[in-house]
Order: structure tokens, then sequence, then C-alpha cells
């Protein structure tokens, strides 16, 4: 491999000079030779020491391309490589994006898959130095021949990242660098902006004490998690590890952490090869997105080479690879996340030159989606699993970031028994009626019926889930899978962050609890707006079902946000604690559904199937989604919230925005706070 690695060096070192290749498409490989060389030069460099600027210099030259002020004149752009590389362009285009992993492989190291992607470009360079130019269907053949001969070798050594603590290129960095030395930030080879260095350099102006504090609630969130869920924490070797650059301090005090409860750091790179992406989602670290557009256009890249040989290929790879690997996934406990929001909104623009799925590749990927889910779950099994997720701000988000950052951090460590005892007393209203009717206000058309689950024994049965600050951080919800005969109605926020992805006036039509028809304003024309719901949200699902239904609590954090003027810049992990949400997709309880789950009061949530999971019994295929998207409607936005008794009559949670259930009076206190011309009464 070793002599393979040199000599394709060698040859792409020469191509820089070379007029071999005819225009147009000599400027690209001579550009893509500059890029791989460099590359090549941090591959082949000792641990040589540079200044911060020299760092900085190097870091920008890897993602320049690719920022937004050059995107248009960028390869990586598929608008442009189509424009300037004709029938070709589209191909190029993926080309460029499958290379531009090479700058995370020259910083670990990883001589095989720098080998292989530098062996790529020069067999389509040599292609294009005949007389006769390949056809764009030449330049698709080869690329596809790339992804299938490499898929077993690129799925192997994913699924070992996931579950091998050996595997520890960040780790070590983590733990073993000066994070006092900003320089660090460079090691990984990820973009690093100005929110990574702020975070980075506010975390270091906090003391150890406050350091180690942020972690705990993190890692006794993971914790607590398998306790709430009787789960046997102690059969657990390793947690999965995932953050973006900049909370390298937190992360270490939260390995010291985590090794005291015998748990070893498994942490990995967001996906690089195309083979193992899911979409424009970046699971594991990650520094800075260089250009959200950038990944929004090359989201569905797969469309390439996605054909029915090729899932049965990934999925034999997958299967292969966990049964190797198999007693590091029976140990693995789960991934604890640290997400990050602030960033300036993003509404992506639709290009016709990208990549996307057809119809058959779609219905290929959700079979695709739902084996691979069953494959991971056989080795890594939900009921024996569980996580935590917690969030920061960054920078980006602006105003006073460092009150706004302590703001968060006092949201995230509210007092979780005074939030367990009044949403017990939502939870007991409840568990009175088997509906709930949900209502906007305004211009807010939400019209929705939810129908709960029975109980045959409300003295030991519930259907809520009292959910304090433990798996996902911070407190404030209770929530329930809905039957779905019954649910229906519409769904409408005016505007909303899924994943990244600004909907405007989003609406989504229910009938038997399964949405139907659904729109958004983001574009002119309503195919555009379908199609962006069905890729982002029903993930090319015909249908999809209501999965969970929420009553958000935490409404100190709704205060903070209309504060701060950062409610749109909120990840729902605290959005959906600030008013009712609606999950579509898999239930909150997928894959563990037998496994019993109890509130602090010793009731059991019987709450955790619907007509859809139970199908599991017959055929499992048919049961699961691989998806959980969570919409929440703002307070501001609320109308109400009321029980429906079997004589309809009514009983009210909310009304107008505002707690009214007696006993939830305490929930009102921080609407006090909020500024005049942002008051909700």
């Amino acid at each position: 491999m070793k002599e393979r690695y040199e000599l394709a060096e060698t040859r792409i070192r020469e191509i820089i000079t070379e007029n071999t290749v005819k225009e147009p498409f000599g400027t690209f490989f001579r550009k893509m030779a500059e890029f791989l060389s460099m590359a090549a030069e941090v591959m082949d460099e000792d641990d040589a020491e540079f200044s911060i600027k020299e760092l900085k210099e190097r870091n920008y030259r890897f993602y320049k391309d690719i920022l937004p002020e050059n995107y248009e004149n960028s390869y990586g752009n598929p608008a442009y490589a189509v424009k300037k590389l004709g029938d070709c362009g589209k191909a190029f285009s993926f080309l460029y994006a499958e290379l531009m992993g090479v700058t995370a492989y020259s910083h670990e190291k990883r001589l095989w898959d720098m080998t292989v992607s530098m062996e790529l470009f020069l067999e389509l360079y040599s292609a294009f130095c005949e007389e006769e130019l390949p056809e764009a269907s030449t330049v698709e053949g080869i690329l596809r021949s790339y992804v299938n001969d490499y898929c077993q070798d690129m799925m192997e050594q994913r699924i070992r990242e996931g579950v091998d603590p050996k595997l520890d290129f960040a780790a070590d960095i983590i733990m073993n660098s000066d994070l006092s030395d900003l320089r660090y930030l460079y090691k990984y080879g990820e973009y690093v902006s100005e929110n990574e260095i702020g975070v980075a350099e506010f975390l270091n102006s906090l003391s150890q004490d406050e350091i180690d504090k942020m972690a705990s609630t993190y890692t006794e969130g993971y914790r607590i998690g398998f306790i709430t869920g009787r789960k046997d924490i102690t059969k657990k070797k390793t947690v999965n590890i995932r953050y973006s650059l900049g909370f390298e301090r937190m992360v270490k005090a939260a390995i010291i952490q985590f090794r005291k409860m015998g748990l070893d750091p498994v942490i990995y790179r967001h996906a690089v090869h195309a083979v193992n992406k899911r979409g424009s989602v970046r699971v594991g670290y990650t520094g800075g997105v260089a250009n959200p557009q950038y990944d929004y256009d090359h989201r569905q890249d797969s469309a390439l080479f996605l054909d029915g040989d090729f899932v049965q290929r990934k999925l034999r790879a997958m299967q292969t690879s966990y049964e190797k690997y198999k007693d590091l996934a029976n140990v693995h406990g789960g991934p604890a996340c640290i997400d990050t929001f602030g960033e300036a909104p993003f509404s992506p623009v639709s290009k016709h030159e990208a990549y996307t799925l057809n119809e058959t590749q779609q219905k290929l990927q959700t079979e695709l989606d739902n084996e691979s889910g069953q494959i991971v779950n056989r080795y890594i099994k939900g009921d024996e699993r569980s996580f935590t997720i917690i969030a920061y701000p960054v920078p980006e988000i602006g105003g006073n970031y460092e009150e706004i950052f302590r703001e968060i951090v006092k949201i995230n460590t509210l007092d979780y028994h005074l939030y367990q005892e009044i949403q017990q007393t939502i939870i007991n209203t409840l568990d009175t009626c088997e509906w709930v009717e949900v209502k906007g206000r305004g211009d807010n058309d939400t019209d929705l019926l939810i129908h709960l689950h029975e109980l045959s024994d409300p003295e030991k049965q519930t259907n809520f889930e009292n959910c304090v600050a433990d798996v996902n951080i911070p407190v404030g919800e209770v929530f329930t899978s809905p039957q779905l005969a019954g649910t229906g109605g519409i769904l409408h926020v005016k505007k909303v962050y899924l994943n990244g992805l600004q909907f405007r006036d989003l609406k989504l039509v229910f009938d038997c609890g399964q949405v139907i028809d659904y729109t958004c304003s983001n574009f002119k024309t309503e195919e555009e707006n379908r199609k962006y719901i069905e890729d982002n949200i029903l993930h090319h699902h015909p249908k999809i079902p209501m999965g969970e239904f929420a009553i958000g609590t935490n409404t100190t954090a709704y205060v903070a946000a209309m504060k701060y003027g950062i409610a749109d810049k909120l990840p729902i992990l605290i959005a959906e604690k600030m008013g009712p949400h609606f999950a579509v997709g898999d239930t909150c309880y997928s894959w563990a559904e037998d496994t019993p789950v109890y509130n602090p009061d010793g009731k059991e949530i019987i709450a955790r199937d619907n007509e859809i999971s139970e199908m599991r019994k017959d055929d499992v295929s048919l049961a699961y989604y691989g998806c959980h998207t969570d919409i929440t409607i703002p307070y501001d936005e609320l109308g109400s919230i009321r029980v429906i008794d079997d004589e309809g009559e009514m009983i009210s949670i909310i009304e107008n925005g505002r707690f009214v259930l007696p006993g939830t009076e305490e929930l009102n206190k921080p609407f006090n706070h909020l500024p005049l011309n942002k008051n909700i009464s």
C-alpha cells in the first residue's frame, strides 16, 4: 500500500504542470492535483511545529474553494461543474466531493483511504488523456466501480470506528494536547471557523470546577438514562462521544468521568466517504460547516450508485463487519451527544444539476435504512443501550455570547425535582381521558385531535413519560406514543428549523395518525415545496406516522429565547421543550418497545407502541422508518391544549399560551420577565 501511495503521489505532482488533457477538463484535473498534493504534504510531514497563523492559512486553503464567497465558481458546486464541463459535470462534482475527504485522511495518516482516493483520480485522469474523451456514462461507470469495489472496506472501517476505543485519533488530541494552545484545533483536519475558536476561548476562560459541572450534567444524564430505563450500565464498556470542535475541555472532563463509570470513549469523525454518508446530516465529531449549501447540494450523491445490487452489497458488508466486531458491539452503550446551535439560519437553494434520488431509489433507500436498523439492533441491542444529548450555543448566535452561554448552562441545570412534580400533575390529568385537542391561535392553523391509549389499570399504568434531565437535556416535557386510529387534523408552524434546515409555513395533514398531505412556503412552486418536505421530513416514505405527542414545560427556556432573540436559532432539543411538539417517524421507544419503562411514581408507561411499530411481531421490515423528526408549536402560536372525556367535557392544560391547570402555576412565572412587546398574555 505504501508503494502504491508513493507512486500515486509522484504522478499527481506531475499533473500540476501537464497540459495533456483537453480543456475544459484540464483545468479541473490540474486544480484537483494541486489539492491532492497539498493533502499529501500533510500526510508525509512529521510532527512539525507551525504557528497558529500558518495553521489557519493551511486550513483556509483546504476549504476556501467551497466557502460561500467562492462557491459560485467551484467544481464542488454542481451548477458550476455542469456549466463548465457539460454532461460530465455532475459526475465530476461527485468526484470533487469524494476527493475532499483526503483532508481528513491526511491529518489522520490513513494510508489506505489516501491511496484509493488518489488512484480514483488517476484512473479518471488517464481516461481523459485519450484522444477521444470519455462519455458521461463512462465517467459515472468508473465512479460506480470505485464505490462498489471498496464498499466492504469502507463499511468495515466505519463500523469499527463506532465500537473500538483503540481507534483514538480524536481522543488522543483531547487528552494529550495543551488545550490552552488553540493550535490543537487544526490537528483534526476539520474546517475551523470563528465559532470553534470562540467556543474554545470561552471554555478556556472558565474554571475547572465550572467545566467539571458542565461535564457532569452531561455524563450524569447518560448514567441516569440507564437507570430510568432499567438497563444495566455495568454491562457496557464504551460510550460514543459526539461533539463539535471547541468543546474539548468539557469533553476531556467527560472522558475522565465516563472512565470512572467503566466506559471508554469511542470518538469518530462524521462520515466522509460517499458510501457512509447519510444525507447532509453529520453523525460524529465535526468542525465548522464551511458551506451548508455545499453539503445540501451533495446530500443525495448516492443517486449515482444506489441500485438493488449496491443495497445488498452494503447490507452484506454491514452484517459481516458487525459479526467481526460483535464482541465490541455487545458492550457498546450508545451515544452521548453535545450539539451546538446559533449558526446563521440556512434556507437551501434547490439545484437541478445536483444528484437526486429517483422514485425507485427512494424506495431502495428506505429498504436500506430499514434493514440497516435491524442489523445494528442485533449487535447493539436497543433494549440494552441508552443515550444522552445536550446543546450549547456558538459565538455566531450574536449578542452577548458569554451571557447567552451561561443562560443555557442555567437552563440545562434547572431543578428537575420541581419539574417532575409539576409534570406529574399534568400527566395525572392526561391519564383521565383518551383524547387531547391541540389548537393554534392567530394565524396558526393547527387543529389536531390526539387519540391516547386506553389504560386497563390506571392505578399502575400511565400513557405519558415524565421526562426530566437525563437522556434529553434540558428538563421539561411529558410525552407519549399516540394511537394512530382517531388521530388527525392539521399541524401548522410558521417557522421552524429541523436538522439545520428552515421550513416556513410548514403544514402537515394527518389522517389515521399518518401524514397524508403537506406543504410549506420555502420555494416558488408547490412541487419544490413538497419535494423539500419529502426529502427532509418524510424521508421518501409515502406516508409517515405521528410517533410522538408531547407537551413542553420549559418556559424558562422560552423566555430566554425571547429575551435574547434566539428562538429561531435554538436546536429542537431545547425548542421541543417550549410548547407542544409532534414527532413524525418512529416512536420514542423504537427497537425497545418490549422493555418496561416506569415513571418516578412507579407507574408503567404502556404507550410504547402504535399500530405500525406493532407490525414488528410479524414483519419487522414494516415496523420502523429510521427517522424521528420533532416539530414544535411555540407558546406564542398556541391557542389551547385540552383533554376531552367520554362525554365531550374538556379540561384545559394550556389556554392562550399559558398553563391554566391547577398545580402548574409555577410554569407561568418566567413569562413575567418577557419584554413587553414579547408578552403572550
